[in-house]
């Protein structure tokens, strides 16, 4: 029993290390969202400009996710951690010293490879570190921290606002400090991120390589004694010869073996389930809930407070499917879930069309935005990553990921760029019921293409897809 607890505790502390590159890749996405308006302010940005300010990190993004997987399966998940690590460490520097608009760019681009990077790899490492039955908590802790990032960056965004306020009352707005943390208060917003990526790189050195990728790397004396300490003396050989039996079945061993039959339907479900997911929205709240909130007539504090309410719903919503993912499963979670956000969009879609004439308490539209945010966070985005962990063959899966996180990417980074326009050209009303209309195919996709994988271990779910090939 005392064994049986030390490795379950040892896989959770595995878990959260990588979990923190989800930390940073919450807190980086977030963080945008507060500093929107002062930057736009300072370097007079219009609706294509400011979109590009939000959109560029997530450029970068789409660049981390290309090479992500190709060098994590050359060269191992922990090396490529520890270069996402960095990367985000430069950019919450560089973003508190930029010099000007263009030097505050390159910083947010640095970032979001960091984003991309760890989007892919952390996911894939607690997945590969897990064991089957507790395999979809400890990837939703991945989740998780994305969601505690962005409530970390909600959180600093409307403490650090009020602190500089205090400052320029107190006419402390001299020097460096004054200008990072009084007159231009988004250098502090945007350059807190620097904290948790030192300590990200710092714990990096304190876990393995994946047992996994050792094993096709032809490491097995490395990877046993790394299973030996999740599953136990006795199933530890187990393991590696079911993946060196799944390795020996695979007929490719590189990128081909993906457009094979069955890990071809597996790739487009993945490609198309993360494409989908962004166009529903949920990045659009993220990303510029401060700015729609201000025109329902909020002001700018009230905005960033309301934005922390929608925070802290996210994370608390996220721990509640970190719980119930591995007993309810993938698919009724997207079922209940997806359903919700179609309510949740046509009625913040009916606020801003007639409420606002109205005058609506803006009440309303907060638990409007809340229970879209409890609807996303206890479906798609608690199910995304923990699918596109699983869902792939070993040997490419770092590839794999890197092909459906582009979808994500690029969808991630169409709503940050066109979001502004959208809610200038269609209104907002327009802009949420075109949200609710993209929740439609996304759920057809899950009930007539996705199988359930729950419960079932990453070679059993391998060989799931090849046999579909077969028929």
């Amino acid at each position: 029993m005392k064994e049986h607890s030390n490795q379950i505790v040892y896989v959770v502390w595995l878990s959260i290390v990588a979990s923190l590159g989800g930390f940073l890749f919450g807190y980086d996405t977030a963080v945008i969202s507060g500093t929107v308006d002062h930057v736009s302010a300072q370097f007079n940005l219009n609706d294509i400009t400011k979109g590009w300010y939000v959109g560029c990190a997530l450029a970068g993004s789409i660049a981390g996710v290309m090479v992500a997987g190709s060098l994590s399966d050359k060269f191992g998940r922990k090396i490529v951690l520890l270069l996402s690590a960095v990367l985000f460490s430069i950019s919450g520097l560089g973003c508190m010293v930029a010099g000007n608009e263009v030097q505050l760019v390159i910083a947010r681009i640095m970032g979001g490879i960091g984003i991309g990077v760890a989007s892919v790899i952390s996911p894939l490492y607690i997945a590969e570190i897990s064991v089957p039955s507790f395999r979809g908590r400890l990837v939703s802790m991945y989740q998780l921290a994305i969601t505690v990032g962005f409530l970390g960056a909600y959180l600093a965004n409307y403490g650090l606002l009020h602190y500089s306020e205090a400052l320029v009352a107190k006419g402390a707005t001299s020097g460096l400090y004054g200008k990072i943390f009084a007159t231009e208060i988004w250098r502090g917003m945007l350059g807190m991120e620097a904290l948790p990526a030192l300590l990200f790189f710092i714990v990096l050195f304190l876990i393995p390589e994946s047992p996994r990728w050792l094993i096709v790397k032809g490491q097995e004396l490395k990877a046993s004694i790394i299973l030996k300490k999740i599953y136990g003396e006795k199933e530890a050989g187990v393991q590696v010869n079911n993946v060196k039996n799944i390795i020996a079945s695979e007929t490719h061993s590189d990128w081909r073996m993906l457009f094979q039959p069955g890990f071809r339907l597996a790739l487009f479900i993945g490609v198309a389930l993360a494409m989908l997911g962004q166009l529903m929205g949920v990045n659009a709240v993220l990303y510029y809930g401060p700015t729609i909130f201000k025109e329902s007539g909020l002001s700018t504090g009230d905005s960033l407070f309301y934005q922390v309410l929608v925070g802290l719903v996210n994370m608390l919503t996220t721990i509640l499917a970190l719980i119930i993912i591995d007993k309810v499963g993938r698919k009724q979670l997207v079922y209940w879930g997806v359903s919700g956000m179609i309510i949740a969009l046509v009625l913040i879609g009916v606020y801003f069309a007639f409420g606002v004439n109205l005058n609506l308490p803006h009440v309303f539209l907060l638990i409007f935005f809340l229970f879209y945010i409890f609807c996303c966070a206890i479906s798609i985005c608690a199910v995304i990553f923990v699918l596109l962990s699983e869902m792939y063959p070993v040997k490419v899966r770092g590839a794999a990921m890197s092909i459906a996180g582009l979808s994500l990417w690029i969808g991630t980074y169409l709503i940050g760029q066109l979001t502004p326009l959208m809610l200038t050209t269609f209104t907002p009303a327009g802009t949420f019921w075109l949200f609710a209309l993209m929740c439609v195919p996304y759920m057809l996709i899950v009930w007539k293409l996705l199988p359930e994988t729950t419960g079932k271990s990453l070679e059993e779910i391998e060989e799931m897809w090849i046999q579909k090939g077969k028929k």
